[in-house]
């Protein structure tokens, strides 16, 4: 995926596709012939390509099925060193067995942003829908059917957003009288009721649209089993490499690589527990783009890379408290895995 998203004004022109932190992450993956690396989140293939064009062959993943479709031209270019699999990037295990590098790069790309129909974005009238793999519980369900409570947890967590509770209550009054069914409908009631100072870069719907899309699509749950996923098959020496956009997910795999890279030391209190091996070592700390890629891709400005090395220790258990996930509504709402 190439977008950026979080506080990004969803406004404007289209962006160009621009994989985001190509260069850092070729250098944090290593790409070489005879390697297979998986791209957990095909998009346009930005990554995918580069990694092919360094010689190793790459296992694509994503599951919209129009990114998979659009990539079927480079499939047959590569002739057997591309296989693209329609699924979520939280089932990658599934999909290889072993891997010399797994990439992960999160959140939206810029053709569904772009793309009215998706409604992942007010830039231009669309069904207010955000579902990636276009199946599931839409945006427009979450919105006319969730109490103002729930919805007030979702904008609050997901978004960030410091008028949630304000939106949720305006949300639940007026779907009484028509329910939210476009993009610019929502995006002008939110705007009406909170109201925009002037020269406000941001649109006050624009963390609203970011917290449906992160809930619709069970973005960080998604996350938190990738990247136990890419622990399980990634190779002694593999090479994980993660780009993310908001702080949100930021912190999940920050907090995944340091608990993975520190082999925890034996309470005083329990002398007979047994300290875990590291199964990761840190590579560096969050890398962000340079001057010249934000110049040329202002959607860069909020993505940090991270990465690690996989050490020969046994994967450990996928236990998801350790990602402390926020308790949102409808738990299992989202996409089956």
């Amino acid at each position: 995926m190439t977008a950026g998203h979080g506080d990004f004004p969803a406004v404007g022109g289209p962006a160009r596709h621009i994989p985001v932190l190509l260069a850092e992450v070729l250098e944090a993956l290593a790409p070489k012939p005879g390697d297979v690396i998986v791209d957990g989140t095909f998009g346009a293939g930005g990554y995918t390509r580069a990694i092919l064009e360094a010689g190793a062959s790459v296992v694509a993943i994503d599951r919209d099925p129009d990114a998979i479709a659009a990539g079927r031209d480079m499939e047959r270019q590569y002739q057997g060193r591309l296989r693209l699999v329609e699924a979520p990037f939280s089932t990658l295990d599934r999909h290889v067995e072993a891997a010399d590098g797994v990439v992960l790069d999160i959140g939206v790309s810029s053709m569904q942003l772009d793309e009215a129909g998706r409604g992942f974005s007010f830039r231009a009238d669309g069904p207010l829908d955000m579902r990636m793999a276009q199946a599931g519980v839409s945006a427009a369900d979450v919105v006319n059917t969730f109490k103002a409570g729930d919805l007030a947890r979702i904008f609050g967590f997901l978004g960030e957003e410091r008028h949630a509770g304000r939106i949720a209550r305006m949300i639940e009054a007026r779907r009484q009288k028509r329910p939210f069914e476009r993009t610019l409908d929502l995006a002008d009631a939110i705007e009406t009721h909170v109201g925009r100072k002037k020269g406000d870069k941001i649109h006050p719907a624009t963390r609203v649209f970011q917290a449906l899309r992160i809930y619709v699509n069970d973005e960080l749950g998604e996350l938190a089993h990738a990247l136990l996923a890419a622990e399980r098959v990634l190779k002694p020496g593999g090479r994980l490499a993660v780009v993310t956009f908001h702080s949100l997910e930021d912190r999940i795999v920050k907090r995944f690589i340091a608990e993975r890279s520190d082999a925890p030391a034996g309470s005083r209190h329990l002398p007979q527990a047994q300290a875990r091996a590291a199964t990761l070592r840190r590579l560096g700390g969050g890398v962000t783009a340079g001057e010249t890629e934000l110049a040329a891709n202002p959607r860069a400005r909020s993505a940090r890379l991270r990465a690690a090395v996989r050490t020969e220790a046994p994967a450990r258990d996928g236990d998801l408290s350790a990602f402390d996930l926020p308790k949102l509504p409808g738990a299992g709402q989202a996409p089956e895995r």
